[in-house]
């Protein structure tokens, strides 16, 4: 009889079990294990120390019983027997009581003890307490009334996109006549120092001028043949309003105020006098939107077929926020609904998995994750990472109960097509199918579920109008599918002159 086939047999005595409901979703079990299974068990562990002990002068698995119980110790053999009865013992309450266990268990006594009260074939009772799927109650969750934001489309951001194209491609021509304004790119060099307030200055009236400023300059603050664009806004407050009118060969002082938000803390609040030497003007010359234009940044032949795709690409973009502005409030209000205890497992196995992502997310930009999540910084991080976890797994089981409440199914046919296109999607790459038609089926049921709480919702939308800022729809206007050229927003850093 094999090994399992014993454990079976062993078995099939009932155990004696009693339940307890704990928080965070656990169940308490004090288990009596009965003595014919507590003598059957015992016996099968000393025989098996017979048949592999391993002692000079017997031939393997021919050492008497005593001999060995005398070499192993009848504590080891207590302890081994134990083990297997409080394994074995907890396997069979959980199939017994047809328990939804989640990870391993937690035996609340005391294994030490366990082994000197241990006699073979007397009953052994010990306690454990497990994981289990949690229950989950929903109030009334088939007229939610929520309020989300309206993203409407913004006619200029098409026209917006296309001017920052065309600031990319500008010509440099150079400036003589005239001194620098707005718009021009200039070149310059610079050297900043705090101005010291009374109280420094009067402190200070035994050093010498020369001793002051060296104290008060700025660190960073200098720098030479530095190229600038004179776009308000870019850096601190009155410089590039002190540069405008500048002519070629001039220097000037030119006052300012650090911000008091200033990412350098010393300095916020800060009052500075940069002097600033201007050695060359720079004027742009933008290229003409047309269709020669169009077809240099993108796959259309004309400008009017780009200014259509880029329209329609924002009207669909404001109406998929909308969307997911909707979803979102149906979301955090049916978590209002919801009662549930959540396990630790489950909190760990998402705080897992969110630091699984992160970690693949930095490697893909080449960080060495090995290096940088340490054993002192990985407790934090999964402690900033768990209030996240928790209203992800809130939000799948709450939507998990919906389903099973209206009977809400996927239909094969759908998630066959869209487990056919990521596998295309991601060919030549290693993935586990299982898993990813797991994933598809679970993402379809989401969504089905949230289309049919938005159909029974009440839902209200707010005007918000869509950002202009061309920044902020980079990524939306430069789409691999349709158009090929660089990122909208210059991506070089943009450095203050305290910085340089």
């Amino acid at each position: 009889m094999g090994s399992e086939e014993r454990r079976l047999a062993e078995t099939k005595t009932l155990l004696k079990i009693t339940q307890e409901k704990l928080p965070a979703s656990q169940i308490g079990l004090e288990i009596e294990v009965p003595a014919e299974l507590s003598r059957q068990i015992y016996d099968r562990v000393v025989n098996d120390f017979v048949r592999s002990a391993d002692i000079p002068g017997f031939r393997k698995g021919k050492v008497p019983r005593q001999v060995v119980l005398q070499r192993i110790g009848q504590a080891r053999l207590k302890a081994a027997a134990v083990e297997e009865l409080v394994q074995n013992g907890l396997q069979q309450a959980i199939d017994q009581e047809k328990l939804a266990v989640l990870g391993n268990f937690q035996l609340n006594s005391d294994f030490e003890q366990l082994v000197s009260q241990y006699q073979p074939g007397a009953p052994l009772t010990f306690s454990a307490k497990v994981d289990v799927s949690p229950e989950v109650k929903l109030g009334d969750y088939k007229n939610l009334a929520v309020t989300a934001q309206a993203v409407e489309y913004d006619p200029t951001k098409a026209e917006a996109v296309l001017a920052e194209h065309q600031q990319e491609r500008a010509t440099l021509i150079p400036v003589e006549e005239r001194p620098a304004q707005l718009g021009d790119v200039v070149q310059v060099d610079f050297a900043g120092r705090l101005v010291p307030d009374e109280d420094k200055a009067a402190e200070g009236e035994a050093e010498s001028t020369d001793a002051q400023e060296t104290a008060n300059d700025i660190l960073g603050g200098e720098a030479k043949d530095f190229q600038l664009e004179l776009t308000p806004g870019r850096f601190i407050p009155g410089f590039i309003e002190g540069v405008i009118g500048m002519a070629s060969g001039e220097t000037k002082e030119i006052p300012v105020t650090f911000p008091e938000d200033y990412f350098q803390e010393e300095l916020s609040g800060q009052e500075a006098v940069f002097t600033v030497t201007l050695s060359d003007i720079k004027e742009k010359e933008l290229p003409s939107l047309d269709d020669e234009f169009a077809q240099e940044i993108s796959e259309f032949k004309t400008l009017a077929e780009l200014q259509q795709f880029l329209e329609g690409r924002y009207q669909k973009e404001a109406e998929q926020q909308t969307q997911a502005n909707i979803n979102e409030a149906i979301l955090a209000e049916l978590l209002r609904t919801l009662e549930v205890d959540l396990p630790e497992t489950l909190v760990n196995n998402e705080v897992n998995f969110l630091l699984t992502q992160m970690a693949t997310r930095l490697q893909s930009q080449g960080i060495d994750v090995n290096q940088l999540l340490t054993d002192e910084l990985i407790p934090k991080l999964r402690e900033q990472a768990r209030p996240e976890a928790e209203v992800r797994i809130k939000r799948s089981l709450s939507l998990a109960e919906v389903a099973k409440q209206e009977a809400i199914q996927v239909d094969p046919k759908q998630v066959e097509e869209r487990y056919q296109a990521l596998l295309e999607q991601l060919s030549g790459r290693k993935i586990d199918r299982d898993r990813l038609r797991s994933v598809v089926t679970e993402e379809l049921l989401e969504e089905k579920v949230l289309q049919w709480l938005k159909d029974h919702a009440q839902i209200e939308l707010t005007q918000a109008a869509e950002s202009t800022d061309a920044s902020e729809s980079s990524a939306a206007a430069d789409p691999e599918e349709a158009i090929a050229v660089d990122a909208v927003v210059d991506q070089s850093p943009e450095t203050e002159p305290s910085e340089s």
